[in-house]
Order: C-alpha cells, then structure tokens, then sequence
C-alpha cells in the first residue's frame, strides 16, 4: 500500500469514528431527552436562546475592537446593549398577546428570520449611530423569544418535569453565550463585523426548521411524555393539573378569592391581563427576583472578558477561555438546578423550586465575592466556576414556578410582562456598569473590579426577594388551579 493510500485509509477511519462517536452521542442525548419529537423541541427552543445570548456576549467581546475601531467608550458600548434590551422590553407585551393567540411556531419562525436581517444590517453599518440604530431594530424583534418558548414548553412539557426541561433549554442560553465569547468573540479580534455576520447564517436555518414544529395544543393536553412515564403525569383531555396545584388541594390550601378568575382568560385584554397578572404576589416577586439576577448576568456578558483580562493579566485568548470554564460550569448549574427543584417538589415539597431558587442565588453572592478580589486566574476560577453554577441554578426552577401560579391561557401574557420588567432592569446594566466603571471608580481594572463588586447588591437583593416568596407561593399556586377549573 503507497503513503497516499494509507493516508487515505487513515482519513477514512478517523472520519468513521468520529461520525461514530456523533451517532452514538446524538442516541444518547435522545435517550436522556425522551425521545426524537422531545429532543428536537428542546434543541431548537434552546437554540433561540442561544441565538440571543450569543448576539448580546458578541458585543461584549467584541468591546476592545468596537471602541478603537467606532472611537467609543464602555458607556457607548453597554449602550449598544442596553438600546437592544429596552427595544425588546417593550416589544415583549405585544409578543406576549400573540403567544396567547395565534400559531406561536410559525410567530416565532417569522421572528427570526427579521432577527437573522437585523443581525446583517449591524454587521454593515458604517458608523457607531448607524449600528445604535441597527441594534434598536434587532431588539424589536428578539422579543419574541421569552413569551413564546415559554408558552410552548407550557404546552409541550408536562408539568412535573418543566423545571428539567427549563434546565435544558437555559443551558441553550448559556451556549451561546460561549458561543459569543469564544467564537465570534476571538473573531471580533480580526474583524467585528464578521464577529456580527457569522451569528446571522444560523438564524435562517433555526427559523426554517421552527416553522416545521407542530402547534402544541394549550393547556397541555397533548404533551410530549417521555416512554416509561407514570400514568398519572400523562396527559388527559383538557388542562393537567401540576404537580405543585396538586400538593396544594392535598393540603386544603384555599385560593385567594379575590384572584379567582371568573371569565374566559382569553378575554382580557393586555392592560386588563398586565393588572391582573400583577396582582399575584408571587409572581411580582419571581419578576423582581429574576431581573435582579439577570442584572448582574448582563453585566458579566458585556464586560466579562474585559474584566478577567484585566484582573488575572492575561490575554484575551486565555481570558475567554476562563469564562468558557465558567460556562460549563453555568450550564451545570441551569441542569442541576431544574433537575433538583422538580426532585423536591416530586417528593412533596411545595415550595422546592423556591427554596432552590433562594439558596442557590445566596451562594452566587457568596463566591462572587472571592473571584472578583483574587489576582490570579488559577485560584479564582474555582470561585468563578462555582459562583457562575449558583447563579445558573436559581432560574430553571424559577421559570417552572411561574407557570404552576398562572392560568395557561394567561402564560403568554404574562411571560410578556415578566420579560418587559426583567428587561427593563437587565437593560439598565451594561451602560451602568460601563458609566460607573467610566465615571464613578476612574476606569481600568480597579474600575471594573469595584463596579462588580457594587453591582452584587442587586444579586443579594434577589435572595432576599425569593425566601419572601415561600409565604406567598402556595396559596398562588392554589388560586392558580381553582381558576383554571372553573
């Protein structure tokens, strides 16, 4: 046999296990998921998450390069997010209507391919007023992420295991984001504008294979279950009841009577639904809770790399390749953390998906603290990796609960609400690190360092919000199942 033909032979076989080895792990991924229709659901739902993350840690990535190319600051650069985040804000009420109303694949289908456009545009703007502008429109149309992939896992999921099924779809998010630190961030080194049009090719192909998902009946009662699982969490005709509402009639909870709905929750208009959706206790405070947590998120996706380079002294390679660590180390948080609150509240434990919320936002705040006044990359990132894991596992759990407190034909309403409120904070971050890092602490590395520092109030403020929520949280979750069977 000639060289050539053993090199050939050689190629032939390393192809061969490596498609191998892709087979052999896309069985096992269908087999942890539950099946082909379940995985796909899940991958694609994680994916348009993923597709946001990416876009907002591009820009944070890309900061060093955007400021000398644009001439800009970090104030001009948190404002690139911050323009986007306040677009979707207030894009997400009227999205959060139509996740109630209308087909919410082919909806979130036509969404992308704007956002795949959108995402073009930004990448051929001649000038930092120019891009401002091209990330307003992006921000209008990546709205239509929250309602929507929360009223579909609504629909799609059975309610016993939404918490794990949250933890993989935010481990999509989390994806992303190293997608847009890593990637697109070390290409932004060479060219941000390419950093910028490579996140628009997937867009198109996420759109396309969207659109072919089937329309999930409302209320759940054709959910994807998984082979093998108890009769009892199998769907029946009509809305199902959670696990949580079950637990709360086991144990005599009474609704509250001023909550009950007494009309068709199809029937209420988006101030009549924002009123009442606001009048929940509990859900005012998972909405405060989640911006708080997501404030800090924000802050970490913009000037992470930045702050890690600076701090640790070390390039931006290296840099990213931490916060890639920290990464794993979140999408193990977002995984365990839904996983564990579904556990508890299997094994009657009402308020299990809050207390894991609670516990785990306490931890973050208290392995940020370490990381953030440690010199050296190597013994900080134990701190990161963990805190990062903490600060992951707080919203899976969260996210389920928020649906066992709401009557479905209200989920997406109300997940427009919460997205709008949680924007609106989570928007405000990158130009508030930026300008207090800028104008407040001077600037540099001991800039972003005490700017992090501060901005942990709002994290511990989001401990505290979610233990005042176990009081409330049961009762809501038994009003929420007296209106739905009425």
């Amino acid at each position: 046999m000639t060289d050539d033909a053993r090199r050939r032979r050689s190629g032939e076989m390393a192809a061969a296990a490596v498609g191998g080895l892709g087979r052999a792990g896309a069985r096992a991924l269908t087999n942890a998921l539950g099946g082909a229709e379940r995985t796909r659901v899940i991958v694609l739902l994680g994916a348009v998450l993923a597709l946001s993350s990416a876009d907002t840690s591009t820009v944070g990535a890309s900061a060093t390069a955007l400021r000398s190319a644009l001439h800009i600051s970090n104030t001009d650069v948190g404002l690139l997010v911050t323009v986007t985040s306040v677009v979707a804000a207030l894009a997400s009420l009227p999205f959060g209507v139509l996740a109630d109303r209308v087909r919410r694949t082919w909806t979130l289908g036509g969404a992308i391919v704007l956002w795949g456009v959108a995402m073009i545009w930004s990448a051929l703007v001649p000038t930092f007023h120019d891009l401002l502008l091209a990330r307003l429109c992006l921000g209008g149309v990546t709205a239509a992420a929250g309602p929507l992939v929360a009223s579909l896992i609504g629909d799609y999921f059975p309610a016993a295991e939404r918490g794990r099924i949250y933890g993989y779809v935010l481990a999509g998010e989390l994806a992303g984001a190293g997608v847009g630190f890593a990637v697109t961030g070390d290409l932004a080194t060479l060219s941000w504008r390419a950093a910028f049009l490579i996140l628009a090719l997937p867009a198109f192909v996420l759109a396309w294979l969207i659109f072919r998902l089937r329309e999930p009946a409302r209320g759940g009662s054709d959910a994807l279950t998984a082979p093998g699982a108890p009769l009892d969490e199998a769907p029946s005709d009509g809305e199902r009841e959670t696990d949580a509402q079950r637990l709360a009639r086991e144990r005599q909870l009474a609704p509250d009577p001023e909550l009950l709905l007494t009309r068709d929750p199809r029937s209420l208009g988006l101030i009549a639904a924002t009123r009442y959706v606001l009048r929940i206790r509990t859900n005012v405070v998972l909405i405060v809770a989640s911006a708080c947590g997501y404030f800090f998120l924000s802050g970490v996706q913009t000037f992470g790399v930045e702050f890690v380079t600076k701090q640790y002294g070390i390039g931006q390679a290296l840099g990213t390749l931490v916060l890639l660590v920290v990464g794993v180390g979140g999408i193990g948080g977002v995984l365990a953390g839904g996983a564990l609150g579904d556990l508890l509240l299997r094994r009657g434990y009402l308020n299990g998906r809050i207390l894991v919320s609670a516990f785990a936002a306490t931890l973050a705040v208290v392995l940020f603290v370490p990381a953030l006044f440690n010199r050296t990359a190597l013994t900080a990132l134990p701190y990161i990796t963990f805190a990062a894991f903490a600060l992951s596992a707080q919203n899976p759990p969260l996210d389920a609960a928020r649906l066992d407190i709401m009557v479905p034909l209200l989920w997406g309403r109300a997940e427009g609400v919460r997205t709008f409120l949680r924007t609106l904070g989570q928007a405000l971050a990158p130009v508030l690190f930026g300008g207090v890092s800028d104008y407040v602490f001077g600037g540099g590395r001991l800039g972003l360092q005490w700017t992090f520092t501060l901005m942990l109030l709002p994290l511990a403020a989001s401990a505290w919000f979610l233990f005042k929520a176990l009081a409330t949280y049961p009762r809501d979750v038994a009003t929420a199942a007296a209106s739905a069977a009425r």
